[in-house]
């Protein structure tokens, strides 16, 4: 029952000036306070995703009377390795108001350090292989979209939550939107990453799995420089990307290979988001492309994206969105040529002190 929540492991914090209510903080224990922490701001979390993902604490904010009125998870352990910092992960974030959000980010920050870290990072649920960003602009170059299928969509006070905690952007990312049309360069580059001994092909549905498997091997090559990069169990990649399967056209997802082995990939997916708005689907998205180091430089990354691009024009759709890319990358500066962002996130960061 919510009504006694409290009853464990509760510790009082100094509140905001103004606060007009009785907080209490709990480090999550019981079935009870984790049932009401994934209820907790707002925003149902999965109990079995939450689970997997494996923080070393879960803190719950009660308001009055027994409301979770914010929640964080927190991450010392298993967290990437900082050059010059011990990091410290704030993720699983929701809050419905100032107050409940500023006790439970300060709470956060000060577990982080009794545990040794000297830098916190959040919001992201312990990997940039999960959730993780704010939406720091809801319309950039151009009028508001809404969001589309699994982009993270935030509430727009959680942006002050961080900064009024005196968090600062550590990284930049933007969502793009481009015309699809035909691509002149495609001949061209299929011949040319032809003659480097590579192939490309659609993925294969009717054996989705043993496909994952050879993209993950691209993923923990071609990411490990990522910033924050942290290595995913590959149980739990496939499990993330099957999780698709549903909606995966096989004409979207390309897959690269040079001598029996994966070099390359791109996945895009059907803004589904449209048709549940009652909307007709004119666009896809292109979530993931990855190259080896060993295949770089040949004009895969191109490619691949011309491929797919290619494919969903002739499926009819006439624009895709390039999700997520982080502003100073490669694939950022190839998009900008030719697309108008739709939306800006940042991920936050500050000393534990």
């Amino acid at each position: 029952m919510i009504g006694n929540i409290g009853s464990e492991s509760v510790q009082q914090r100094s509140y905001p000036a103004g606060s007009s209510v009785v907080n209490q903080v709990i480090q999550v224990q019981s079935e009870a306070q984790f049932e009401a922490f994934c209820k907790a701001g707002g925003r149902p979390l999965s109990p079995e995703q939450c689970r997997r993902e494996r923080a070393d604490a879960h803190l719950l904010v009660i308001e009055g009377q027994a409301l979770p009125a914010a929640r964080c998870s927190v991450w010392w352990r298993c967290v990437p390795v900082h050059p010059t910092e011990q990091l410290g992960i704030i993720g699983h974030y929701a809050a419905d108001n100032d107050a409940a959000a500023a006790i439970v980010l300060a709470h956060a920050r000060a577990l982080l350090a009794e545990h040794g870290c000297t830098y916190a990072v959040g919001p992201m649920d312990g990997s940039t292989f999960r959730a993780y960003r704010l939406v720091t602009a809801r319309a950039a170059d151009g009028p508001a979209r809404p969001p589309f299928l699994l982009e993270p969509d935030t509430p727009p006070a959680w942006v002050g939550h961080f900064e009024h905690a005196g968090f600062e952007p550590v990284a930049h990312y933007v969502s793009s939107l481009a015309p699809l049309r035909q691509d002149e360069r495609l001949p061209g580059l299929r011949e040319q990453v032809a003659q480097a001994g590579i192939a490309v092909r659609p993925i294969d549905l009717t054996n989705f799995e043993t496909d994952l498997h050879r993209i993950y091997a691209v993923v923990t090559a071609s990411f490990q420089q990522n910033f924050l990069y942290s290595p995913l169990e590959e149980g739990e990649f496939v499990a993330q990307y099957a999780a698709a399967r549903s909606f995966t056209r096989r004409e979207l997802v390309w897959v690269a290979e040079r001598a029996g082995a994966t070099v390359g990939f791109v996945f895009a997916y059907p803004d589904l988001a449209q048709q549940q708005r009652g909307e007709p689907i004119d666009t896809v998205i292109i979530k993931t492309l990855a190259v080896t180091p060993g295949a770089g430089g040949l004009g895969l990354g191109g490619l691949l994206t011309a491929e797919v691009q290619q494919a969903a024009l002739e499926l009819g759709y006439t624009q895709a969105i390039h999700a997520l890319m982080i502003s100073d990358n490669r694939s950022r500066r190839i998009s900008a040529h030719y697309s108008r962002v739709i939306r800006e996130y940042a991920l936050y960061g500050r000393n534990v002190a």
